[in-house]
């Protein structure tokens, strides 16, 4: 700072746009503290506003000097101040001459007059804050990753030339201890971070070195962020070890990661087809002890687990998988060969569930007895094991025993529930409340009671496994689409299950087209062949559907009637040629009946030859009547014997001449006949002549 002589005022000679002013402070003459001459300068045009701290000496410069009081002076000071200061000091000054104005102007209230205090002594700590943090020299240039800390103030230390001012002598209250505290943390921090990036990068070169791509050395080192912080602290504490004592950081993070043989290791992980981020989060798992992984991969490969399953299993087998001994390990195998999961399924199963190593020994077999206890011997447990590891390993046993009870909900016993795990394992792997309950609240709105959905359960538990949105609701609203109605569906759901697991663009639709276009079903009736025979859903188009129809066709049926026999009995073409062939044969070469017969009856073709077909129309020649297909098989055997005998009974009487008795009497027999058959009771009428006809021409 600059000193002046004694006893002399300063005159302060300020500018405000444009115009220069003098700006006056009072100073005590015995006193030699500096005052500084400002000069403002601001302007319309310019949006910036400086203070210059300097006096110059000017032809041009116009100098007012005014008397106050007679014991005060003023002079201005031809000495120049460099000194910058910003916007915010000039506030500060401005506000401060301002105030002792109008102080020695205007007598100021008590109350005030402390307002005012309080005011000026912030802005005079603001003040002073400034000055002091624009003091603050630039910290000396360091090496990367060096933890660079001010020295204490408090420490009595010597201060070097980094060091900034003792702030603390001009904050007190702790507020430069919490700043000091908050600028050493966030110095600790970015020193860290620094620190870290030097260590990814001499680990980068370290892979490099290893003959592996820059891609895949960063790639990689990207993937091990806890292991980098490992290396980090591991190099750190080799300083206190008298070799590596004068070391640089760097040289002793490269003798670590040597020394770690984590190079070889990830070479032989890739070179077993594990990914890099696989291998990169292996590598943080085992928290240092790399040799565990190698062990553990060579344990795996032993139980037949393939090569691109080990990076899987290891990694979602849990971290607690490294830190357990080969022997426990080697313990849960053999339990499991010993309840019916052969050696060679046991790599299959770890692959998909690798869950399964997490688990104690205790937790194994308490598992394998929850399934045994329904009933599955050890060969049905082993299949289901390797049909669904999930369901024996992933979820937990009281998640387990929940779905058990909803299934025995369905009148299901124990034995039967274990039965259907061992069919279908898959149920275990389903939602209770997200698969489910929406699935049975749905059926049960299209009329399926329990009866029904245990027949879906048992028949087809594929059902309650697939997505209700996507695969069941299509299907329903198709089945309303193509004619069948509402109280109805649920009925073709229960007497055919599978047909809510078929696609509906792939198997159904294409069904239904066939049928409409190429087997002559009219529109009007599909509704009722699939309501009758939902399994023609189930049949191939090519090797079944077409093949039966192309035969029909080459009988001498046309295409109209075989619609109609279709509609009339859908499962006409389901069954296979090589039963079809001797029953149309027998039709037509033995019973020496018309092609018409078979088109009013089709249901001909679903009995047995050799146990029904032959031995009735046996006793219809031994008898000496005839009946129509319909009344010949669709009966009963004792009601077809009633028949027979009525017959006999009405040509005998016929034979006596007794006329009247017997029409009087064969009227009695048809009626009789006629209870029997309820299904065609107005056939029978419309026909009672001519069976009388009939029965004359077989005398």
């Amino acid at each position: 700072m600059l000193s002046r002589p004694q006893n002399q005022h300063h005159l302060h000679p300020f500018s405000v746009h444009g115009s220069r002013c003098l700006l006056r402070l009072h100073t005590n003459p015995n006193t030699a503290a500096p005052l500084l001459p400002f000069t403002i300068t601001t302007t319309t045009k310019r949006p910036k506003s400086s203070i210059c701290s300097s006096i110059h000496h000017h032809h041009n410069h116009q100098t007012t000097q005014k008397t106050e009081d007679d014991d005060k002076k003023r002079v201005i000071i031809s000495e120049e101040i460099i000194r910058m200061h910003n916007a915010r000091s000039t506030a500060l000054l401005l506000r401060r001459l301002s105030t002792s104005h109008q102080q020695q102007e205007e007598p100021i209230p008590e109350q005030q007059q402390q307002q005012q205090q309080e005011e000026v002594a912030k802005e005079n700590d603001e003040k002073v804050k400034l000055l002091e943090l624009s003091l603050v020299r630039r910290r000396t240039p360091q090496f990367p990753g060096s933890i660079y800390l001010q020295s204490s103030p408090y420490t009595g230390g010597d201060h070097n030339e980094s060091s900034p001012p003792p702030l603390h002598r001009l904050f007190p209250g702790g507020v430069v201890d919490k700043i000091i505290i908050d600028d050493d943390d966030e110095m600790l921090r970015k020193a860290l971070e620094i620190r870290r990036k030097v260590t990814s990068e001499i680990l980068k070169e370290s892979v490099r070195s290893g003959k592996f791509s820059i891609t895949y050395s960063t790639n990689l080192v990207s993937h091990l962020p806890d292991f980098v912080d490992f290396v980090m602290i591991e190099a750190a504490s080799m300083k206190s070890l008298p070799e590596f004592s004068h070391s640089t950081f760097n040289s002793r993070a490269k003798t670590f990661i040597q020394n770690s043989n984590v190079v070889p290791l990830i070479r032989w992980l890739k070179h077993n087809s594990l990914t890099y981020p696989q291998i990169g989060k292996l590598i943080c798992m085992s928290c240092g002890n790399l040799q565990s992984i190698r062990q553990l991969v060579e344990w795996l490969k032993q139980i037949y687990v393939k090569g691109e399953y080990l990076g899987f299993v290891l990694v979602k087998a849990g971290k607690n998988v490294l830190e357990r001994g080969l022997e426990e390990l080697d313990e849960i195998v053999g339990y499991l060969e010993s309840n019916g999961v052969r050696k060679d399924w046991v790599g299959f199963v770890v692959s998909r569930c690798p869950k399964i190593l997490s688990y104690s020994v205790e937790e194994i077999r308490s598992r394998v007895s929850f399934f045994l206890d329904m009933g599955m011997n050890k060969r049905d447990f082993g299949t289901m094991v390797f049909d669904c590891p999930k369901a024996f390993g992933f979820f937990s046993l009281e998640e387990m025993h929940c779905k058990v009870k909803y299934l025995q909900e369905f009148d299901l016993s124990n034995e039967d529930v274990g039965r259907l795990l061992a069919f279908k394992p898959q149920l275990m792997s389903c939602s209770i409340e997200e698969r489910w309950k929406p699935l049975v609240k749905y059926l049960y709105y299209l009329g399926v009671r329990r009866d029904g959905m245990r027949r879906i359960l048992t028949l087809k538990p594929m059902v309650f496994c697939v997505d209700l949105d996507t695969t069941i609701a299509p299907k329903v609203r198709f089945l309303r689409d193509i004619g069948i109605r509402e109280d109805a569906i649920g009925g073709v759901l229960v007497k055919f299950p599978p047909f809510l697991t078929y696609s509906l663009y792939k198997k159904i639709r294409p069904v239904v087209i066939f049928l409409l276009t190429k087997a002559g079903v009219n529109q009007r009736d599909i509704g009722k062949v699939i309501a009758l025979g939902p399994e023609l859903v189930g049949c191939s188009i090519v090797d079944k559907l077409e093949v039966n129809v192309k035969y029909f066709l080459s009988l001498g049926i046309s295409l109209r009637s075989l619609g109609e026999m279709i509609a009339d009995f859908p499962m006409l073409l389901r069954y296979n040629l090589d039963v079809l062939r001797p029953k149309y044969r027998y039709l037509r070469r033995t019973m020496v009946r018309p092609l018409q017969d078979l088109i009013e009856f089709p249901r001909f073709l679903s009995y047995s030859l050799d146990g029904r077909i032959i031995p009735r129309h046996k006793l219809l020649v031994e008898n000496r009547v005839n009946f129509k297909l319909r009344y010949m098989l669709a009966s009963s055997d004792e009601e077809f014997n009633q028949r027979v005998e009525a017959a006999v009974e009405r040509r005998r009487r016929f034979e006596s001449g007794v006329m009247e008795d017997t029409l009087s009497e064969s009227q009695e027999t048809d009626s009789a006949i006629e209870r029997t058959q309820v299904d065609y009771s107005r056939k029978v009428k419309s026909q009672g002549s001519l069976s009388l006809s009939e029965n004359l021409n077989s005398i």
